[in-house]
């Protein structure tokens, strides 16, 4: 199946970023967001993106117009037509999600694809929402997605074998190198990297080092561009806590139990460099 049209459903950083890499690709783009404002930033922020490419030598000026003449905004994803495959990009809320999908499923043609960007909801519960649970696959972006060449693709229960192979080759036309998970709590990345994190919170609360050495040692001692509470401010210090609850409660097992300073500081409001304040202050 040929993709030439996609939808992105949220225009926040991921959204904006998966839009950018695809109108590179040379495919049409309808950006959606309910917020006209959170639509207008996004718009801003891949031409903004695109300029940077051509700057850079990376990207030249005909290409660029030609994005650009691609990206369609909408505050109402029902209204795009003629669409062959949606990204869904908006917070991590399995409610907010499943609705969404409902709605991709009146938007995107038959045989379509729809691709969710979550970082830890099941594919499989998601799919079940829509009328057609094996043409529903994660297409999970790694952030900024225009910089990071990674994007795990989870198959859930009932994803088909076209559904995948589709969704790899389109990962792999927006320059990507893609990897399989199955549909298990974290999938492969968080189910990693959270855990280590969530354990440099430990570290930190038991006084086994301060902030800077525990960072310095991760960077130094394992070639790390960041370190482990460096990375999980500039995540987000709510959404590893989030991440870290659904990985405890999904899997069942103590050794994932989020870290009670993390907890704290997210109770505090330091969520990490969006607050201004996490483990460092900005």
């Amino acid at each position: 199946m040929k993709t030439e049209h996609i939808v992105v459903v949220g225009a926040g950083q991921m959204g904006a970023g998966i839009a950018q890499v695809a109108l590179q690709a040379g495919l049409r783009v309808t950006l959606a967001d309910v917020s006209k404002e959170g639509l207008a930033k996004g718009a801003e922020r891949i031409k903004g993106g695109l300029k940077k490419l051509v700057e850079k030598g990376k990207l030249d000026e005909a290409k660029r117009a030609a994005a650009e003449a691609n990206l369609v905004t909408l505050t109402d994803v029902k209204q795009a037509k003629d669409v062959d495959f949606a990204v869904e990009a908006v917070t991590e809320n399995e409610d907010l999600k499943r609705r969404i999908f409902q709605d991709l499923d009146s938007v995107v043609r038959p045989g379509g694809i729809l691709a969710t960007n979550t970082s830890s909801i099941p594919i499989t519960r998601i799919a079940a929402s829509t009328k057609r649970p094996e043409s529903v696959i994660g297409m999970h972006f790694m952030n900024p997605v225009p910089v990071m060449q990674l994007v795990e693709l989870i198959r859930g229960a009932a994803t088909s074998d076209e559904t995948y192979n589709t969704t790899r080759a389109l990962s792999e036309k927006m320059g990507k190198t893609t990897v399989v998970s199955k549909d298990y709590p974290g999938f492969i990345v968080n189910r990693i990297l959270i855990p280590m994190l969530n354990e440099a919170c430990f570290a930190l609360m038991e006084g086994l080092g301060s902030v800077e050495d525990i960072d310095t040692a991760m960077k130094l001692g394992t070639n790390q561009p960041m370190g482990p509470l460096q990375l999980a401010d500039f995540i987000g210090l709510d959404t590893v806590l989030y991440i870290a609850e659904v990985l405890h409660k999904g899997l069942g097992d103590s050794k994932y139990r989020p870290s009670p300073l993390l907890r704290q500081y997210v109770d505090a409001g330091w969520y990490g460099k969006k607050s201004g304040r996490g483990f460092y202050k900005y």
